[in-house]
């Protein structure tokens, strides 16, 4: 069986839903001891519940962009642990629209939990990472941080931030044994998109959808490894990387990408009246 993160302490941030809960549940079966974090009670409950039989585990409930629940997750990881040797950063949220009808707060607070709060956290578990030896950062981005997309203009900037962030630091702490890493997915099946489909930009949908354990999988892969990041789907990821490099070709095609989204959406609205 592996048991890969055996005895080492894993942190997930929104660990209750989607992308943080298939990792939590990765994780959990390769041994780690974890601490999962949310802002729900009820659902870090249940995680608890679920994962507590495969090994030890901590939940942590606040909002991740508050900085005394930052320190509340790197004291109860040292004091239930006694060393931090993974950190994902997966907890993210979204206020879909154009940036002139969402409010001035809530694009604030858009890049206080992207953004802002997966640096803080990152500076919080260094000297941890340092004192074990060794250690890995995944950070989990997204294909929005390759092209700009509009509707989304603040996430696309938070996850682009995210991604240069990841990539930056790596180079800063190359040769520690401290490795630093991107995963940037397309559309994920989970209710971050399935919830809000009809704001989803139609381009999104263009591109195939993949699974949270899918990601998660990226996820563990990065913290074995250190690759700087990783994409999925890997062809979605080259045409973000070219419609960025290529505004041109973007404009382009942005026509056919979205017709192929509004048929893809259609047919989700239509699997899930079935």
């Amino acid at each position: 069986m592996d048991r890969s993160f055996n005895d080492r302490t894993v942190i997930i941030t929104g660990a209750t839903a989607g992308i943080g809960l298939a990792c939590a549940r990765r994780f959990a079966d390769l041994g780690a001891n974890l601490v999962v974090v949310a802002r729900g009670r009820a659902d870090l409950d249940k995680t608890v519940a679920e994962l507590k039989r495969k090994g030890p585990i901590t939940a942590v409930c606040g909002d991740i962009s508050d900085a005394a629940v930052q320190e509340q997750i790197i004291t109860e990881a040292i004091t239930n642990y006694g060393a931090i040797h993974v950190l994902v950063n997966n907890a993210g949220m979204n206020t879909r629209g154009a940036v002139e009808d969402v409010a001035v707060d809530d694009l604030g607070k858009l890049v206080d939990v992207n953004l802002r709060a997966p640096i803080t956290m990152s500076r919080r578990v260094l000297p941890h990472l340092r004192k074990a030896g060794k250690g890995a950062i995944v950070n989990v981005a997204s294909l929005a941080g390759r092209v700009p997309l509009a509707h989304e203009a603040v996430y696309s900037a938070t996850k682009f931030g995210l991604r240069t962030f990841s990539a930056a630091l790596a180079d800063e702490l190359r040769g520690t044994g401290i490795t630093v890493s991107a995963v940037s997915p397309g559309p994920v099946d989970t209710q971050f998109i399935m919830a809000d489909l009809d704001q989803v930009p139609d381009i999104v949908l263009s591109q195939p959808i993949v699974t949270a354990d899918q990601v998660a999988a990226l996820v563990v892969a990065c913290a074995l490894d250190g690759r700087v990041e990783r994409a999925t789907p890997r062809l979605s990821g080259a045409l973000a990387t070219m419609g960025y490099v290529v505004p041109g070709v973007r404009r382009m095609l942005r026509p056919l990408l979205d017709a192929a989204g509004r048929r893809r959406k259609a047919q989700l609205r239509k699997d899930a009246k079935a």
